[in-house]
Order: structure tokens, then C-alpha cells, then sequence
């Protein structure tokens, strides 16, 4: 039993890993190399939207103009200049031309990028985040080439809201965005109106795209997790690789908020008003691979506009669970951990960074001794278990001549054969099960821990003694050799004081080795976890050998009092 619960356990790590090990990543950029390779999408204007339906129905006209003003002086376009919004989170700076965000700073966390360094800046140059078109039926307004005059030349928000009011102009047309921004959030609402337009009515379109900056020390992994995800019941996600260079996939609204992702940062477009999703429908549309993996798509949103006037609210920022499950509607799930275990896992790893998170604010320690804490507690509280499955293993050590027995003795009639092994069993009060299955429940925290330390931003750059960051492999090797050696050593006292089993044996080394190179290229914080909770284990396996020996005759008993 105990065979095969280490190979099921060996078999369960290799599924996880399988994706990996079939599709390679690609090479990682050169050093100096901040952007790896990748070009600008072709597509320059508005593809034509699917309406999926907003909840305000909207009738526009067959036929929608810009209604012309008398003709103005030549002039040349105004020159392009730049507006800067400040808080302690972040700095956003906004192009006058079409109201485009050209940068992204989240002052509280790092660029690990080759040659990189300073606070993370999201957008990377040519990017589209925010431009804007009008659509009216068949008819597109875009408004990426209009000059936005905006009310101040910068912005710095301290202890209460602050607003930007932008108006553009064309003709008779007239655009006004209002920005309102919050001090301790990466939060800002946006409303907008236009007049002088022929309709009153219809869809404005937001673009997003086409990736973020390239802020990882892993690209590949970043890169692996772009995608769009759109909130209506639950959660879906678009990602990136699963669009070919060109492809559009329309995304059927309505919507609660529609997200821009990469591994830990995320830009949504959240528009709840009186209880509904008002966001209409979205178009994701393929970039270029210039490797395995997708590094580019475009994404355009659709708002109703009635009676001319919008309005939305913008996330950009950490995909911090705590910090998105307070605003709601599921926001905290636009990650989803755990691929196709996903409804296993994944309650099973919000617990767990819950866990932890009150570990390190409540203790006041480092992630590092968070995680050693947290493994040695995992086995104090399954110790009951653990032993209960021990001692059942060793009854069923004890009764395997009748066992093997009762199988000769009625190996051609399989239907006898197994009533007499219950009988068996239930004389000896053996539960055939009762070895395994307490043993099977540090798997899913260990299952659990490899999607949190992959993707769970609070440990993104976290160092601890030599490990750099706990969110990647240790550079050394130390302590996925660590994590072997321990392995052995608990393999080694299980089977002490059992009968010699050339399986068993070769298991006792297989198991350990497989497990120690898979888990090489592994976060530093799983494997730290798993080397102090085989660690813990030790005393445990070490008393019940004891005891088997003792029972076997090969340890004198321990004297009374």
C-alpha cells in the first residue's frame, strides 16, 4: 500500500509538470534585451464589434456624420504632450493624443527584468491602453488621433479624490472624459459624454492592448499567462496562445468587467450600474508569436452610450486576492489556479494564502520563516493522523501470511475471495484503507502551494537567507537537494522493521531522485515547504519504527514508569 501510494504520488507531480516538459519554453531573451522580439500588431483602426446585447438597449441610426463647423483657419495638429497622475501607488502619465496611457508605474513593487531595475512600469512603448472610438451602427469615429486639452498639466492625489477633466473637439463634435482617481487605490472612474454628433446615441469602444511591459525575471512564464478574461456568470478566459496571429474571437456580453492579465498584474474595465453588467460585448484579436508563445493580442471593449453618455471604473494593478476580493464580483478569480483541477485546488489555495498572509502580518515574519512555520503546523496537526495510519499499516504488516493465505485458498473464486478478506479485516479491526488515506491529505496543500508560489504576487521577489525570491527555483539547488535528502531519510525509517521487498527498495531511491529533479526547476518556497514538512516528519517515522521493532523482538521494551 504504502508502494503504491508514493508511486500515485510521483505519477500526480508528473501530471503537473507534463505541460512543461512537452512544450519547452522558448529561449529567454538576451541580456539587455528588455522587449523580447516582439512586433507591433498591424491592425490600426476598430474591427467591427459584435454588440452582444448591452442592458440598455440602444438604437442608432442607419446613418451617423460629424456635424461640420464652418470652417476654421488651417492650422497644424497641436504637439503632443503628457499628463502625470501621482499618489503613493502609482504613476500614471496619459498622451493628450487620443487620451492613450503610456505608462504605468506601481511604485510598491520591482522590475525584475534584464537590465531593468526601479518600480514596475506596465506599458511598453506604441501601446494602445485606452484609446477610444465612437461607433454608430456601421459607422466608426475613431478618436485616437484627437488632440484632449485637459484641465490640469498634472495631478497629484494625496488624502482625498482627485479628477481630470479632458474635452476634445472636431468639427462641431465634442468629447469630455472625466478621470476621478483615489489616493490609496489602483482604482479610477471614468465618465464621458459627446455631443454634436448626428445620434445621441451608441457604442463607445475602449482598446487595450497589445501586451504589458516586460517586467519578469521569467518571461516565459508571464508570457504564458496572458490573457483576457471576461466576467458574465463566471469567470472565462481567453488566452493569448489561443488565438493565431489575426484571429478574432468576439466575446459575447453582457459583462460585469472584462481583464487585461499577465502572471501578477491586470488592467479590468469594471461598469456595474443599479445591479447590471453594462459592458456590451469584446473582440480579442490575435497578435504575432515570435516564439512558442503568444506575447501579443489587442482587445477592444464595448460600452453602451445613451443619450451620449458613458461611464466605467479601472483596475490597474497587483492581482492581490484580498485587495480584489473586496471589491467584488469575483474579481479575486481572474486567476485561476489549478488548470483542470481547478475546483479542487483552488479553495484549497485561497485558504492557504489567506493562512499565510495572517501568519506573516500577525507574526511579523518574513514569507521565508512563514513557510517553515507553516510546515512544521501542517504535521502537528495531521501528527493524530499519521499515526493512526502508521499503526494500521503495521496491522496489516502483521496479518499478510493470512492474508496472502486466504488468497491462495480462494484465488479461483474472486466473489469468496473478497468476503473472506472483510472477514479477515474485520477480525483483526483492520482498516485496508486506514494506511493511505490520512497520508493522502498534505497532497492537496502541496498541489495547492505550487500554483501559489507560481502565481500569488504577495511572494513575487520575496527573499529568504540565500534564495532570492521564493516565487522561483533556488539558483543552487540547495534546497530541492535538501528536499530529496529528507525524503529518503522518512522512506528509509517507513521501512524499517519491515520484511525486505526488492520494490520497496528500489522505490526507497527512485522516488526521492525522480522528485528531487522535478522539483529543480520548482518555486524555492515549495520546495522549502516540502523539505521542512518531511523534516517534521522525521520524529514521527523515527517512533513508529521503534515500535515495529520492538514488536518484531529486535529493540528490548521500554521499562515501566
Amino acid at each position: 500500500m504504502d508502494r503504491r501510494l508514493l508511486l500515485a504520488i510521483g505519477l500526480m507531480l508528473i501530471v503537473i509538470v507534463l505541460p512543461t516538459l512537452i512544450w519547452p519554453p522558448p529561449p529567454r531573451p538576451e541580456p539587455g534585451v528588455t522587449e523580447p522580439g516582439v512586433t507591433e500588431p498591424e491592425t490600426t483602426g476598430t474591427p467591427q464589434l459584435v454588440d452582444s446585447g448591452p442592458s440598455v438597449p440602444v438604437e442608432p441610426p442607419a446613418v451617423v456624420a460629424v456635424v461640420p463647423a464652418p470652417p476654421p483657419e488651417p492650422v497644424g495638429p497641436a504637439p503632443e504632450s503628457y499628463v502625470s497622475v501621482q499618489s503613493q501607488l502609482y504613476d500614471y502619465v496619459f498622451s493628450t493624443r487620443g487620451l492613450r496611457l503610456v505608462s504605468a508605474t506601481l511604485k510598491p513593487y520591482q522590475s525584475f527584468a534584464v537590465n531593468d531595475s526601479g518600480p514596475a512600469q506596465l506599458i511598453p512603448e506604441l501601446s494602445h491602453f485606452f484609446e477610444y472610438a465612437l461607433v454608430f451602427g456601421n459607422d466608426t469615429l475613431p478618436l485616437a488621433d484627437w488632440d484632449f486639452q485637459p484641465s490640469d498639466s498634472s495631478l497629484r492625489v494625496t488624502d482625498t479624490a482627485g479628477q481630470l477633466e479632458w474635452v476634445g473637439r472636431r468639427g462641431q463634435a465634442t468629447v469630455t472624459i472625466r478621470q476621478t482617481f483615489h489616493p490609496n487605490h489602483y482604482v479610477f472612474d471614468v465618465e464621458g459624454s459627446f455631443t454634436g454628433t448626428a445620434a445621441e446615441a451608441g457604442l463607445v469602444v475602449v482598446r487595450m492592448g497589445p501586451r504589458f511591459r516586460l517586467i519578469e525575471a521569467d518571461s516565459v512564464w508571464d508570457f504564458r499567462n496572458y490573457a483576457v478574461v471576461t466576467k458574465a456568470g463566471s469567470p472565462e478566459r481567453t488566452t493569448f496562445g489561443s488565438l493565431d496571429p489575426g484571429e478574432q474571437a468576439s466575446l459575447a456580453g453582457p459583462f460585469e468587467w472584462v481583464a487585461f492579465k499577465s502572471r501578477y498584474f491586470m488592467l479590468a474595465l469594471l461598469t456595474i450600474e443599479e445591479g447590471q453588467p453594462r459592458i456590451g460585448g469584446a473582440l480579442a484579436v490575435g497578435g504575432p508569436k515570435p516564439g512558442r508563445h503568444a506575447t501579443d493580442a489587442d482587445l477592444w471593449v464595448s460600452l453602451p452610450a445613451p443619450g451620449g453618455r458613458f461611464g466605467y471604473s479601472v483596475y490597474l494593478g497587483p492581482q492581490e486576492y484580498r485587495r480584489l476580493a473586496r471589491m467584488g464580483h469575483d474579481l479575486q478569480n481572474v486567476n485561476p489556479y489549478g488548470w483542470i483541477f481547478q475546483p479542487i485546488i483552488r479553495p484549497v489555495a485561497n485558504f492557504i494564502v489567506l493562512i499565510l498572509l495572517w501568519m506573516h502580518e500577525t507574526l511579523e515574519l518574513g514569507y521565508g520563516w512563514v513557510l517553515v512555520l507553516f510546515g512544521v503546523l501542517v504535521r502537528l496537526v495531521l501528527w493524530p493522523l499519521n499515526q493512526k495510519a502508521m499503526r494500521s499499516s503495521m496491522a496489516m504488516q502483521a496479518i499478510q501470511p493470512e492474508i496472502k493465505a486466504v488468497q491462495e485458498r480462494y484465488k479461483q473464486d474472486p466473489q469468496r475471495l473478497q468476503q473472506e478478506m472483510m472477514k479477515l479485516y474485520k477480525e483483526h479491526g483492520v482498516n485496508p484503507l486506514g494506511g493511505c488515506l490520512p497520508m493522502l491529505i498534505p497532497m492537496p496543500v502541496l498541489f495547492a502551494l505550487f500554483f501559489v508560489f507560481r502565481e500569488t504576487i504577495e511572494f513575487r521577489g520575496v527573499p529568504f537567507l540565500w534564495l532570492p525570491d521564493l516565487s522561483r527555483a533556488d539558483p543552487l539547488y540547495i534546497i530541492p537537494v535538501v528536499m530529496g535528502l529528507s525524503m529518503f531519510a522518512v522512506s528509509k525509517l517507513a521501512q524499517m522493521g519491515v520484511p525486505p521487498n526488492p520494490q520497496a527498495k528500489m522505490m526507497l531511491y527512485f522516488m526521492p531522485i525522480m522528485l528531487t529533479v522535478l522539483f529543480f526547476n520548482f518555486a524555492s518556497g515549495l520546495n522549502l515547504y516540502y523539505a521542512v514538512s518531511n523534516i517534521a516528519s522525521v520524529p514521527q517515522q523515527w517512533m513508529i519504527a521503534r515500535e515495529r521493532l520492538r514488536k518484531k523482538g529486535k529493540l528490548p521494551r521500554a521499562k515501566p514508569g
